[in-house]
């Protein structure tokens, strides 16, 4: 029995030594396993700073190219901008038939141009719209100065025309007082003929008696009010706009038949009283214009109507009344 105990004993033993190996075998084998794990993460995780770092740089290289172009867009406009300024301030304004009017509107342009300029350079956040907006603000600047400069142009040309004439006209009569006497009339009319190039004037003037139901008649004493009927000849070396027409009707008594105390206008210097106004939009083609004037007492006899705008008097009409 003490034999048999022993041995037990002894297996007893050798399973202890078995469990012990097989724990030790399992915990290198966990450990084993727990490095590969690691390893594993390592890998993932550098790949993912590697990708984050390459996102990172691709979105860096295109903000930057984005950058690049605004930037190189709007120094080409900021150039285009400058170029314009300069135009305006080379323009030749000291021909005398430059008007004050046109130097004004020009002034105007000019300032419009130096603001669009200081808010492109004080400009932060540039986008592609309101680049747009930039260029759509140069092109109309552009589009007015043009205008105006085949305007000035076309005065220049007057001029340059008119005093080639005056020269050839001078050199003709230099060497005889009576010529050069006529010369001097020529000048002076030359010189009229520009401060007048920019008039509009009126053709086809037709003065018309009407009833109360708008029928025209000859007799005075069926007549309610005069319509006068004209045409603003075009004339591409006026401003365009806005302009008041005047009509003076004036009676067979020779007295002007008023529209009231407030219709006065001026007129080479003086104050005088006009029948009927109207306001016209003028865009240097012919516009054909009616203006009525109201009247209870209207005589028979020769009527004759005066036409005015921009304190010329350009154009006149007579109308019998029996």
């Amino acid at each position: 029995m003490k034999k048999y105990k022993d041995n037990s004993d002894l297996y007893e033993d050798d399973e202890l030594d078995y469990k012990e190996e097989y724990e030790n075998e399992e915990s290198q084998h966990s450990e084993g396993d727990l490095q590969k794990t690691l390893k594993g993460y390592r890998i993932i995780i550098i790949a993912l700073v590697a990708v984050l770092g390459l996102l990172t740089f691709q979105h860096f290289r295109v903000t930057s190219d984005i950058k690049e172009q605004f930037r190189i867009e709007r120094d080409t406009l900021n150039s285009q901008i400058s170029g314009l300024i300069t135009e305006i301030d080379n323009i030749n304004l000291r021909n005398d038939s430059v008007s004050s009017e046109l130097r004004a509107h020009i002034a105007i342009e000019r300032d419009k141009a130096d603001s669009l300029m200081t808010r492109l350079k004080k400009e932060r956040n540039m986008n592609r719209e309101k680049l747009k907006q930039y260029e759509k603000e140069l092109g109309t600047l552009r589009t007015i100065m043009k205008r105006y400069v085949h305007q000035i142009d076309s005065l220049n040309t007057l001029n340059k025309r008119l005093a080639d004439e005056n020269i050839t006209i001078r050199q003709k009569v230099a060497s005889e007082t009576s010529r050069a006497n006529i010369a001097e009339e020529r000048a002076q009319e030359m010189a009229n003929k520009i401060k007048l190039g920019s008039i509009v004037k009126a053709r086809g003037i037709v003065l018309g008696a009407y009833n109360t139901g708008g029928s025209n008649v000859t007799r005075a004493s069926r007549a309610s009010k005069f319509r006068t009927d004209l045409t603003l000849t075009a004339n591409e070396l006026t401003i365009p706009g806005k302009r008041n027409v005047y009509v003076r009707i004036v009676g067979p008594d020779g007295a002007v038949l008023s529209g009231g105390a407030d219709c006065l206008m001026e007129f080479e210097g003086d104050v005088i009283s006009y029948s009927a106004e109207r306001e016209v939009d003028y865009d240097n083609k012919d516009l054909d214009v009616s203006i009525f004037f109201n009247y209870d007492q209207i005589t028979s006899g020769l009527h004759k109507v005066e036409v005015y705008m921009d304190g010329y008097m350009i154009g006149e009409a007579e109308l019998a009344l029996r």
